[in-house]
């Protein structure tokens, strides 16, 4: 099968050829032609199986057959959420991209940059917003955006945005939003919150699921290594050094230990930037634009600023601490080994970490390989200490986390419920996040 086998026009089979595909992966050629159908529809797709053209290449489609003509200022007519700015920006570019042939025009909209461009962006014609659902209301208190019109929805990643908090924010969206209009939802895992969700947005749905529900990519070769906790850094330079790697992606816990990481790195002569959500927006788009380029040997990050970071063939992903949420190595791993290319996903166990790794494989229903790298054989003796589950001064976000070993048990609260939000530079008092940054789209991570 060919993408001109799937009911796309002419020019947006043209630009998908000149991005360099030409075969349909398993969820474009089964979501393509549910949206074009005009159904909703709801779709379990891990990162990296292409789902982004599953929805943007039928967008595309549907809102050129009836494209207003001439440059004045036109409603828009997709609304695109997502829980990241990357990616937000990633998403866009993918607008961009297929979409250069036709008339459509596109913007990205998120918070860590100033509102006021956005604003003037959004005075001219716009058929398609990508958005993260914070600067989508910030915009809406101020009325500088009007949904009114909006014919297709889709919420990418939903699954992150409920983890992130989102879903208060997601029904402020929807009650602005006409009630006739097609919902795509797309989702990596599908928990009760996620078809809670979909029963209230999603009319007699086609339901689409591409790959086992948590199943890793078997284009990935996945290992552990057993390593003493004070000897990861040293592992993590002699493995980059020994082996020659060149774009590795690696994830930490905590917005501190990437920054400690990437300055420890540095002074080993490998090139390293860190990103996470403290990080101003124009610093995370060097990174990336750096990283992708191939002039920055590592990136670190924590696991919300990595959505979005999309390599066709980013060949290694290292897990320099484990995730407290075994869903989240899924996510790490899956930025490699996408879209057929082969990857390897290495992760640094300590002892700290054994029950972590337990979580992970019994999610993943499988035994990860274990070994011993000569010269770091950890320590027999060793007994597992706390783990620190985020960076200092950092409060927690609305998803009920394991508790490490040692520290205090987390309040009561309904299940699904999220929790206020801190932004960046403030606290969360009485329900309701203080701080400078309000306008700075500091709830976005």
């Amino acid at each position: 099968m060919k993408f001109s086998d799937l009911g796309l026009a002419d020019e947006i089979v043209r630009a998908v050829t000149e991005h360099g595909y030409t075969t349909p992966t398993p969820i474009q050629a089964q979501a393509i032609p549910t949206v074009l159908a005009g159904g909703d529809l709801m779709a379990g797709a891990q990162t990296g199986t292409g789902k982004t053209a599953g929805f943007v290449l039928p967008i595309l489609q549907r809102l050129t057959d009836k494209a207003p003509q001439g440059p004045g200022k036109a409603p828009i007519r997709a609304l695109i959420l997502t829980p990241t700015r990357e990616l937000a920006a990633q998403v866009e570019e993918s607008v961009k991209t297929y979409g250069k042939h036709t008339r459509l025009s596109s913007m990205a909209m998120f918070g860590g940059v100033s509102i006021n461009p956005q604003i003037q962006r959004l005075r001219s014609r716009l058929d398609i917003l990508v958005a993260t659902p914070g600067r989508l209301l910030d915009h809406v208190e101020q009325r500088t955006v009007d949904l009114s019109k909006v014919e297709i929805l889709v919420l990418d990643e939903a699954d992150r945005m409920l983890d992130m908090g989102f879903i208060r924010d997601i029904r402020k969206v929807l009650a602005l939003l006409p009630k006739q209009r097609q919902n795509l939802l797309f989702s990596a895992t599908f928990s009760d919150e996620i078809k809670t969700l979909a029963d209230g947005l999603l009319n007699k749905p086609a339901l689409i699921e591409v790959a086992r529900r948590n199943a890793t990519a078997d284009t990935v070769t996945q290992r552990v290594f057993h390593v003493d906790r004070d000897k990861k850094r040293q592992v993590l330079s002699h493995l980059i050094k020994e082996h020659q790697w060149f774009q590795v992606l690696v994830f930490t816990r905590t917005k501190h230990g990437a920054n400690r990481l990437a300055e420890q790195l540095g002074k080993d002569d490998i090139p390293a930037m860190a990103i996470h959500g403290n990080k101003s927006q124009a610093a995370r788009t060097r990174a990336l634009a750096e990283f992708k380029t191939g002039k920055l040997q590592v990136l670190v990050a924590t696991d919300i600023a990595a959505r979005g970071i999309d390599i066709s063939e980013l060949p290694h992903v290292v897990n320099y601490e484990l995730p407290n949420i075994a869903e989240d190595y899924v996510h790490r791993i899956g930025r490699t080994g996408r879209a057929g290319s082969e990857g390897e996903a290495i992760s640094l166990v300590c002892v700290d970490e054994f029950d972590y790794l337990r979580g992970i494989e019994r999610l993943i229903k499988r035994s990860l390989p274990k070994e011993v790298i000569p010269g770091f054989e950890p320590d027999p003796n060793a007994r597992p200490e706390p783990i620190q589950l985020r960076s200092p001064g950092h409060k927690p976000q609305g998803r009920g986390q394991p508790r490490a070993q040692g520290t205090a048990k987390p309040a009561a609260g309904k299940p699904g419920t999220p929790r206020p939000k801190a932004r960046p530079g403030g606290e969360v008092k009485g329900g309701r996040a203080t701080g400078a940054n309000h306008h700075s789209g500091g709830r976005h991570r």
